[in-house]
């Protein structure tokens, strides 16, 4: 057949084409025609992106960690097991990322940062067989494996991701930090956690790490802030410097809330969402559920955001519920809810069609997809 004009066309044109095309818009047409996709996968065009701004999504990861080749049930996956499942909330869209391209028996998302997903990735078939921490960008179906991490840090860390490629893997008695920036880096740098609990919801901010730790007792939480410096120096061993952030004219911040968990917030401000206590009753129950803002240059407290109570009746019968997100979109689930109440720069709705996972409670990250992020 004969070639069709359009691509006799100079590459330039084609780029001044494209160009003027939403993200969401060159993705698709990377699937019309091969030269198509050979031009909007290239290098030369890719560095022409680097300034476009990112398609935000919603990413959902499996209930428990195993996200196999060999598992089918449609009750607990969808149709593709081996995926990434991602709400584009703009468009009101499901969309999945096919992550079959990784050469991995099993996989588990677990967190995103400037458009690199962090997986949870093994190689063999025994569920206690080493795991390996892999960062790839399923638009361009790139990968690159971290350096090898013992099973005990893939069933207990939280991964934690933030810009410069860095990665933080953090439990209660320990830290790893990995920054893979450049190339220079060729290992984990162990710290000592020194924390006086298990820390909840941690989340990278610029150069610092937050997160919520329980002072109280079996009977009582008494919850407080903690932050300490990501280091800057390569030393294997050494200690976080965690401090706890407070201050008298906060007030009972922290007890007003039940089961409180930090969200990463819009530039210096964090998030930290809870169950709205009616008391300070210990058996008291919530009314609503609140998120509230920490300006961290001022260290002021406002409220943010409040669920409606129509949608906070859907989450009574739960007494847990998830949250994740980032930004100014924060999403939530619960068992028996079947859908995803999502707060979305200060307005709230309701996310419906997600597949039915394991346990019927979602988890994810927020995803803001890029054709020019490198692993």
């Amino acid at each position: 057949m004969e070639c069709p004009p359009i691509y006799r066309l100079p590459q330039d044109t084609f780029h001044m084409i494209f160009l003027s095309l939403p993200l969401r818009q060159i993705l698709i047409c990377r699937s019309v025609s091969k030269p198509f996709h050979q031009l909007l996968t290239s290098p030369s065009f890719l560095s022409l992106l680097s300034s476009r701004p990112p398609l935000s999504l919603l990413a959902l990861r499996p209930s428990h960690h195993h996200h196999s080749r060999h598992r089918h049930s449609l009750s607990t996956y969808g149709p593709t097991t081996f995926s990434l499942l991602a709400f584009d909330i703009s468009t009101n869209f499901w969309l999945r990322f096919d992550l079959s391209y990784l050469p991995y028996y099993s996989i588990s998302p677990v967190t995103s940062t400037l458009g690199l997903v962090y997986l949870w990735a093994n190689s063999a078939r025994a569920p206690e067989a080493p795991k390996s921490l892999v960062v790839c960008n399923p638009l361009t179906r790139s990968y690159r494996v971290l350096p090898q991490l013992g099973s005990a840090w893939s069933k207990h860390g939280s991964v934690l991701s933030g810009s410069g490629n860095r990665i933080v893997v953090i439990t209660e008695l320990a830290t790893l930090y990995f920054n893979g920036s450049g190339s220079v880096m060729k290992y984990w740098m162990k710290f000592s956690s020194n924390l006086p609990s298990k820390p909840r919801s941690p989340v990278i901010m610029a150069n610092r790490l937050y997160a919520l730790c329980d002072l109280g007792s079996p009977w009582r939480s008494v919850w407080k802030l903690f932050t300490c410096d990501l280091p800057v120096s390569e030393v294997r061993t050494a200690k976080l410097g965690w401090s706890r952030v407070e201050r008298s004219e906060w007030g009972d911040v922290f007890d007003i809330l039940k089961r409180p968990r930090l969200v990463k917030g819009v530039e210096n401000k964090l998030l930290m969402v809870g169950g709205l206590k009616s008391s300070f009753s210990l058996t008291a129950p919530c009314s609503t559920i609140l998120i509230l803002r920490l300006d961290l240059v001022s260290l002021a407290w406002d409220e943010a955001g409040r669920m409606p109570l129509d949608m906070y009746r859907c989450f009574l019968e739960s007494s847990k519920f998830k949250v994740f997100g980032g930004g100014d979109k924060v999403c939530f689930s619960a068992k028996r809810v079947g859908k995803l109440a999502l707060w979305d720069c200060g307005e709230w709705r309701w996310i419906d069609g997600a597949p039915g996972f394991g346990d019927g409670v979602y988890r994810g990250f927020m995803f803001d997809a890029r054709l020019d992020a490198i692993p």
